[in-house]
């Protein structure tokens, strides 16, 4: 019973974040972004550190792959590895973005915290150089990183994989937006 008590109060806190319909118009705006984006022949970046990393590679794969919309994420070890190495690892993604970005390319940050030291100071370089910026934060809503975008996505919530599962549901659904159904084949003939 403790255990079933437990996992009912669980998921409810997930009915108190994914299902924000205030959210519902960001992320039609981001569905917009990104469909823009690609009609201008830019590209979507997507990054995170960790879970959030790996929430940028699903997605970053589902826009390309099953949306048709241009989008890379920067998960490569070497890449990380060697900036880090070279600049510090609070600005190797910086330096990413001043490598592989170019102009009009819409730039998704994805931090639990939004305090992490690499993405403020990409979001920083994006807002400089041209990028359109986008970002996912969690935990505090006046965290730094909450306020440095166009569009700023926000769940409210202290526990790491609510916040995450919740950007990654919300992303993903805006992949299933663009291309306009839930259900479609893995694979198109």
């Amino acid at each position: 019973m403790e255990e079933e008590k437990f996992l009912e109060n669980y998921f409810e806190r997930y009915r108190g974040t994914i299902f924000v319909r205030e959210v519902w118009t960001q992320l039609i705006e981001l569905k917009n972004l990104i469909s823009f984006t690609q009609s201008t022949g830019a590209k979507t970046i997507i990054a995170g550190n960790g879970g959030s990393a790996a929430i940028a590679s699903h997605c970053s794969m589902d826009l390309t792959k099953n949306a048709g919309m241009r989008s890379v994420n920067f998960n490569e070890s070497t890449l990380i590895t060697c900036l880090a190495n070279d600049f510090g690892y609070e600005r190797w993604l910086e330096k990413a973005l001043e490598q592989y970005g170019t102009d009009g390319d819409l730039v998704i940050l994805i931090s639990s915290s939004g305090r992490s030291t690499n993405m403020i100071k990409a979001a920083d370089f994006a807002n400089s150089n041209g990028f359109s910026l986008v970002t996912f934060t969690g935990f505090e809503r006046d965290n730094p990183l909450h306020s440095r975008g166009k569009l700023n996505f926000w769940v409210n919530s202290f526990a790491y994989n609510i916040v995450e599962m919740t950007h990654q549901i919300w992303l993903l659904a805006v992949c299933d937006l663009i291309i306009g159904q839930a259900e479609y084949p893995a694979v198109s003939e």
